[in-house]
């Protein structure tokens, strides 16, 4: 993408007034997406996009430039610009990439090859485009209470060249693919809605594993069963989080708590509970990036550090935080292939990739059966939490109430209010199984690609927020 004597040159202007630490990265990529609303095809966006980013760190404080010139009159403008924040700075040496084995007069490649079958940008848009209507047209097929349909589909190829002034020097391509259907169902004067998307780090060949049209009538089922469930109970009860919900608990409730930045700026709950028990016994938190084809995996971080399977708790302890460059510097750790950016416009910080709760022994089944009374989730929705203090509120698209061990009928309405530390500690059985979810997580106005998991688990008591009698009703918060 450029080469290496202009890399070289670019960060010793970036320097040339000292700092501690300079890197450069180099972004270009491909966007296209498709989206289907009232029967038609509303909008079809492709763009190329292309531009660095350049940084300076000088004390812990960070300058950060970007261009979309990549000219090497352009590159070296926005490192002269970046380089005033290196004022009082510590002066360096000449900076130089290097390979494994010392100096070389090629660029170093510390990637794998990238496995993708089906390049997006290979696949022809009336193909796409097709997808997407039959997505359409299998949802309104279910009936005539679906009254909204929207499919959107979405691909993106990114090719992506780090430097920095410890003369390490990445180059890695990513490949996303990902499709979404929501379904409005109505009835009088009930409306409900079904939701279902699929993706990750793969190519168009993602669909020959999920079928379009599957998951949009999927969507549209759930949407059309919500119109005939009852309101939901209110209190406080066992809950037992079923693996399809996904991770969204552990996403928001405890992840973003354990991201290194927020620790440091005192704005999580678990600031200064490394050692500590923070789960109960059995609950083993992990972000891995390293997962095959998953939405939020990835080879190397946007900092060029190779991706890491990071355990944060193991078996209830606290052992571990996700870590850029900078926040690990701090902290005197190495870091965790955890500094992430939507891209060359914004600098890396802290961010989970792929965020689960690993699974247990116990089976889904037998967990529901020694369930008395209780609530079951099987579709998060959307929701909000603190991570000072790790209080949260979320939605449940899907759930229903347990009886006697048994699964009795779909409930609307329900919210979950609790606290993510409290919630860990109260989970009592583990499953065996474990079920994903996708989604776009934001941070600081930023925005990545994110996939988190869960087992089936069971939380023993939970303030379950509904619309019927059985106890204090609380207030739902609309999604985000």
């Amino acid at each position: 993408m450029i080469e290496k004597d202009l890399l070289e040159k670019v960060l010793n202007l970036a320097l040339e007034k000292g700092g501690d630490f300079a890197e450069i990265y180099v972004e270009e990529k491909i966007n296209n997406s498709i989206i289907c609303e009232n029967n038609n095809v509303e909008k079809v966006n492709t763009g190329r996009e292309k531009g660095a980013g350049i940084r300076v760190v000088n004390n812990g404080n960070t300058a950060y430039v970007y261009t979309n010139d990549l000219s090497e009159d352009g590159l070296l403008k926005a490192a002269s610009v970046v380089s005033r924040a290196g004022r009082a700075g510590v002066t360096r040496g000449t900076v130089l990439l290097v390979g494994p084995s010392g100096p070389d007069n090629e660029i170093t490649r510390r990637t794998v090859p990238l496995v993708t079958l089906r390049m997006p940008e290979d696949v022809p848009i009336d193909d796409k485009v097709q997808a997407v209507l039959d997505a359409n047209k299998a949802a309104r097929q279910i009936g005539e209470e679906i009254k909204q349909v929207t499919v959107a589909v979405a691909d993106n190829h990114k090719k992506v060249l780090i430097a920095n002034s410890e003369g390490e020097l990445v180059e890695d391509e990513r490949v996303r693919v990902r499709l979404a259907v929501n379904a409005v169902a109505a009835r009088q004067n009930m409306i409900q809605t079904g939701y279902e998307s699929a993706g990750g780090m793969t190519g168009w060949e993602l669909f020959d594993q999920v079928n379009p049209e599957d998951l949009a009538e999927k969507a549209a089922n759930l949407a059309v069963k919500m119109l005939d469930a009852r309101p939901a109970p209110a209190g406080s009860m066992p809950v037992v989080m079923s693996a399809q919900a996904g991770g969204t608990m552990v996403h928001e409730a405890c992840g973003h708590g354990l991201e290194a930045d927020l620790v440091q700026k005192g704005l999580s709950v678990y600031k200064g509970k490394m050692g500590e028990m923070v789960a109960a016994k059995g609950v083993t938190v992990i972000d891995d990036a390293t997962l095959p084809g998953k939405f939020g995996s990835y080879r190397f971080d946007d900092e060029g550090v190779a991706a890491q399977r990071t355990v944060l708790i193991d078996n209830g302890q606290l052992v571990g935080y996700m870590y850029d460059r900078i926040t690990a510097a701090k902290d005197g750790v190495s870091p965790t292939g955890n500094g992430r950016r939507e891209s060359y416009q914004h600098k890396p910080i802290p961010r989970m990739s792929n965020t689960a709760i690993a699974p247990g022994t116990d089976d889904p089944d037998e967990i529901i059966k020694s369930t008395e009374q209780g609530l079951l989730v099987k579709r998060m929705g959307g929701g909000q939490v603190n991570t000072t203090n790790g209080d949260f509120v979320f939605e449940v698209q899907e759930g229903y109430v347990i009886e006697a061990g048994e699964v009795k009928y779909a409930v609307r309405g329900a919210t979950l209010i609790g606290n993510g530390p409290e919630a860990l500690n109260n989970i009592d059985r583990v499953g065996n199984d474990q079920g994903f979810a996708i989604g776009t997580c934001g941070k600081d106005g930023q925005g990545v690609p994110v996939a988190d998991a869960q087992p089936t688990i069971r939380i023993k008591r939970l303030t379950v927020g509904g619309t019927s009698v059985a106890g204090p009703t609380i207030k739902s918060i609309r999604r985000r």
